[in-house]
């Protein structure tokens, strides 16, 4: 296994683990929490799918990273299982409501926090301070907007399986991939 697929694991651990501190919380709390897993993303400058989509040029190498981020995301998802109680029953929740939404409305969803993690990247970058990343985080999740990484851990912690997903998570991953690419099209030299 090369470096940065080892590093893209990381990164999904990470997600994971901040979506296990938004699932045992909820509400605001919980959204607080979860930024720890992008905030170690950032600081550590591992690939993460939603942060690298809007600056990756490559659709073999974003897909590598988002492979590598799912298997990341799918072990702890599967640790919330194992464990049962109250994240399994939230990560349940999750699912059913992200899934309730429709392909239209879980697509715009997704993009919403493309875009926003998108740009808390990107003010990460121009700016080295961990605020746009401790306040971005929260704002998706507050706004009720879908992350591909993140809903892996969802699925499997609910471990349930629906027909729908074969619909569902596709459209979360492209919707994000669309957000992510938004600064992309609107400032394309910002591209870094």
């Amino acid at each position: 296994m090369k470096l940065v697929d080892r590093q893209s694991l990381m990164a999904g651990l990470l997600i994971g683990l901040g979506a296990c501190g938004f699932l045992a919380l909820g509400g605001l709390p919980g959204a607080i929490i979860f930024a720890f897993g992008l905030i170690g993303v950032v600081l550590t400058g591992i690939p993460l799918y939603t942060g690298r989509a809007g600056i990756m040029t490559s659709i073999p190498g974003i897909t590598k990273v988002w492979f590598w981020n799912v298997v990341g995301a799918m072990a702890v998802g599967l640790m919330i299982a194992a464990l049962g109680g109250n994240m399994a029953e939230s990560a349940h929740n999750a699912v059913v409501a992200h899934v309730a939404q429709g392909p239209w409305r879980g697509f715009l969803r997704a993009a919403g926090c493309g875009l926003i993690i998108d740009l808390s990247v990107w003010f990460y970058r121009s700016s080295k301070s961990l605020m746009p990343v401790i306040f971005g985080i929260p704002l998706f999740i507050v706004c009720g907007f879908y992350h591909s990484i993140a809903d892996v851990v969802y699925i499997f912690g609910a471990w349930e399986w629906d027909i729908n997903f074969l619909w569902y998570y596709p459209i979360i991953v492209l919707g994000n991939y669309a957000g992510c690419n938004v600064r992309r099209v609107i400032l394309p030299e910002t591209n870094a």
